[in-house]
């Protein structure tokens, strides 16, 4: 194995660790960074007898893009290795295009990992992407988790995303394919100024005499990935002492709350509303913020799909879900409804659904009070349905033999603050 080879190795050794590893995939476009990437990671992958499959996702974007993914699985196969293409028809030409084909791609390539039993994915991500967007942040005005950049490990929908080429520069990628006598793929949006990444790897040219280059943007994002896990801690120790769940709400002890640093309210109230939503991404900061200072006023506040209900000074800020968010969701009593909540009960050959309760459920359960709960986190609760008529709402007092049991429970709300 030559260096770059070695070098990938040795970082996918690193970030797998010691998990249990069921196979090995890599998201491969054709271009330089990831072609390097799949033959690196086939060669460590076939070393330790690891299945290693490789996709391509072709967001049917460009025309030229179809004919790109037949390349890759062609020099695929060339180098034994199985490959498959997966198509995105999601957008409806709205938004960013960038972002929409970014979390599409994540998804796609999720569902495409979980069918062929792979446990962990290769993105090709290098040390110039990292700078790239340590750069592209500091003109955000970003903060620590912002100038973090790229993280060489995520999770998302259960599939480990791993990014071993952080600390290779793209230059030496391709002079290790041009070793091989392999050639790439480059994509003519590459050279799109319109694109603000495009734009932040020209101006890398003109700054870098200035000692703003690729390895002192780097350095920032180690220094601020490191400043993150810092933060990250202090707020996992603040939520052990001041929050607690009732009923799927979050409570938290606003006395204790006041004295916490401003960072911290904020990364704690994010991670009530991504639990309680169950949205990857909490929101902006600048409405965090908002939601901060409506909470140490007790002020009542809606963002996310979650609602911080108003109450007294010295009463717990409590966070529950927003009703109008769930309001038009059913499932059947089989499935997980709004991503957290099953129901376990009594075996029924009616065609209950699951749904929230809101006011005309509430009005058949007349010792809903009895519970505890406010009223507006009881309208946003779920209970078993028989067309309009109400069957079971355990949290409401009418359980009915049945039971509801939270997906994501309290520890996963803890665990998650030390994530990422």
């Amino acid at each position: 194995m030559n260096d770059a080879a070695k070098r990938v190795g040795a970082r996918l050794g690193e970030l797998i660790g010691q998990d249990s590893i069921s196979g090995l995939g890599v998201a491969v476009s054709g271009g330089g960074d990831s072609l390097a990437l799949m033959l690196c990671a086939a060669a460590w992958a076939r070393a330790r007898g690891t299945p290693f499959r490789a996709v391509t996702v072709d967001h049917r974007l460009r025309p030229e893009a179809a004919q790109e993914a037949a390349t890759v699985a062609r020099v695929a196969a060339d180098h034994g290795i199985a490959h498959d293409t997966v198509e995105w028809h999601g957008w409806d030409g709205s938004g960013n295009v960038q972002d929409n084909a970014r979390r599409a791609r994540f998804a796609l390539i999720s569902v495409w990992a979980h069918r062929n039993e792979i446990s962990h994915v290769c993105l090709g991500h290098t040390a110039d992407d990292q700078a790239e967007t340590v750069l592209m942040r500091l003109a955000r005005g970003a903060g620590v988790d912002g100038l973090s950049a790229i993280p060489p490990r995520r999770v998302v929908e259960g599939v480990a995303f791993l990014r071993p080429m952080l600390d290779i520069a793209r230059d030496d990628l391709r002079a290790w394919l041009t070793a091989q006598g392999q050639a790439w793929i480059d994509d003519p949006s590459n050279e799109n100024t319109r694109f603000d990444r495009i734009k932040a790897r020209r101006a890398l040219d003109h700054l870098a005499p200035l000692g703003l280059d690729r390895d002192s943007l780097i350095t920032v994002s180690r220094n601020m990935a490191e400043a993150r896990k810092a933060l990250k801690w202090q707020t996992y120790l603040a939520a052990r002492e001041l929050a607690q769940m009732q009923a799927g709400d979050v409570l938290i002890a606003r006395p204790g709350f006041r004295t916490l640093p401003q960072d911290i309210q904020r990364r704690l109230i994010a991670q009530a509303l991504c639990w309680i939503s169950g949205a990857a991404y909490p929101p902006r900061r600048r409405p965090l913020l908002e939601m901060v200072q409506a909470a140490l006023q007790g002020r009542g506040m809606t963002l996310h799909g979650c609602q911080m209900l108003p109450d007294g000074p010295d009463q717990p800020i409590r966070l529950t879900r927003e009703y109008n968010a769930v309001a038009r969701l059913r499932c059947a009593v089989t499935q997980t409804w709004d991503g957290r909540w099953r129901f376990v009960g009594q075996a029924t050959q009616a065609p209950l659904q699951i749904a929230a309760l809101g006011e005309a459920g509430l009005a058949q359960c007349p010792d809903w009070r009895e519970s505890g709960l406010p009223h507006a986190s009881m309208l946003g609760c779920p209970a078993l349905w028989d067309g309009d008529t109400v069957v079971a709402a355990p949290l409401a007092c009418r359980p009915e033999c049945w039971r509801q049991v939270l997906a994501r429970n309290e520890e996963d709300f803890f665990a998650a603050l030390m994530k990422g």
